[in-house]
């Protein structure tokens, strides 16, 4: 859920103290992930994102590099970021289950943790409900 919490690209209005998103999908990640114990505190001016783990009241920090943002070509939506805790960058990535699958290596897809999820989302699927996958990728310095 942490995970939901950094990848976007949400505001937070400091005169209401509320999100400001540019879908009400990304809206409403951040809120799932905010009910399940990790709030989006915000963003500061050197881009720092802040996370709170709110039963451990825990803060976590993450330095964003960059945005890919959402298009409906990309049918995905990226950030990258400087671990807080242990300074790794990390790709993360969330989109459309299609668009991810075609990325990940081929571990990845003949793994069993893939398989599972695929009859999950396959299911899912069948009563109509929206998925969307979750990826991501530790970069190494020289790469980034």
């Amino acid at each position: 859920m942490i995970f939901l919490a950094v990848c976007h690209t949400i505001i937070i209005d400091v005169k209401t103290n509320k999100y400001n998103a540019s879908s009400p999908d990304e809206l409403a990640l951040v809120e799932a992930a905010k009910d399940f114990g990790f709030e989006f505190k915000g963003i500061d001016s050197k881009k720092v994102i802040t996370v709170e783990e709110t039963r451990t009241k825990l803060e976590h920090k993450f330095t964003l590099l960059n945005v890919c943002e959402f298009t409906s070509t990309r049918k995905r939506m990226s950030v990258i970021v400087r671990m807080g805790d242990s300074g790794e960058i990390k790709l993360l990535c969330k989109g459309a289950d299609s668009v991810i699958e075609e990325r990940l290596s081929k571990g990845s897809k003949n793994s069993e943790v893939f398989k599972k999820t695929q009859e999950h989302v396959n299911g899912f699927a069948r009563e109509g409900l929206r998925t969307l996958y979750l990826a991501e990728k530790i970069l190494e310095e020289h790469v980034y």
